[in-house]
């Protein structure tokens, strides 16, 4: 039974993943907007109601591919070392991020990624939508946080500790895209992205200073 059990899972990824290869081709090629769910369940050669029973809206599509990154803050903190801070093991997390050319800190000049952004940034629905994720990261974040330190439902701190943080990666990202898709290749930005990260770690430290977060 379990083999059997494995061959159902295995064919419903390879499903998923037919489904998902096939919509970001022509996402790519035409742009997220002009695509309809109809046009990617003919590409897959699946019906409609397939293509929704895998990804229930149109945006999923895309952004099944980033949400395993959704919790990385939390997890991070959790799993950081002894002797270590929860902010400063988000800041060696980040860096470490920088030196690999992580597309998660924006820091990646892959055309394919590049595409990638293009075509998020050219939908306004694609857009909000992955704006919107942001507030995931601060609830995990917020919840480590809260643990962390002890914190009951009724301290407000965990969150706004979590705000700030989520708040400046996202800005230390973007700003790393923007630079990117101006044509900056990546390794004649890591020095600066490096700079800026520590910068706003900084001001991180400096303003968690007192909550147990930072010292």
């Amino acid at each position: 039974m379990s083999e059997v059990l494995g061959l159902r899972e295995r064919k419903k990824l390879q499903t998923r993943r037919g489904i998902s290869d096939a919509a970001i081709e022509l996402f790519l090629s035409r742009g997220f907007d002009a695509v309809s769910v109809a046009d990617v369940a003919a590409a897959a050669e699946v019906s409609n109601m397939t293509v929704f029973n895998y990804f229930p809206t149109k945006e999923d599509l895309v952004l099944h591919r980033v949400e395993d990154h959704f919790d990385e803050a939390a997890a991070t903190v959790r799993a950081r070392q002894p002797d270590e801070t929860p902010l400063a093991a988000l800041r060696r997390h980040f860096l470490a991020g920088l030196d690999a050319r992580d597309a998660t800190t924006g820091l990646n000049d892959r055309a394919e990624y590049i595409s990638f952004q293009r075509m998020v940034l050219g939908s306004p629905r694609l857009w909000l939508r992955m704006v919107e994720q942001a507030s995931r990261m601060e609830d995990s974040l917020s919840a480590a946080f809260a643990e962390i330190a002890g914190a009951g439902d009724d301290d407000i701190t965990p969150r706004i500790a979590a705000s700030q943080v989520i708040a400046v990666q996202q800005a230390l990202v973007v700003h790393n895209l923007r630079n990117v898709l101006a044509g900056a290749t990546a390794d004649a930005l890591h020095d600066r992205a490096v700079a800026d990260a520590n910068r706003a770690f900084d001001l991180l430290e400096h303003g968690l200073s007192g909550s147990g977060l930072a010292d």
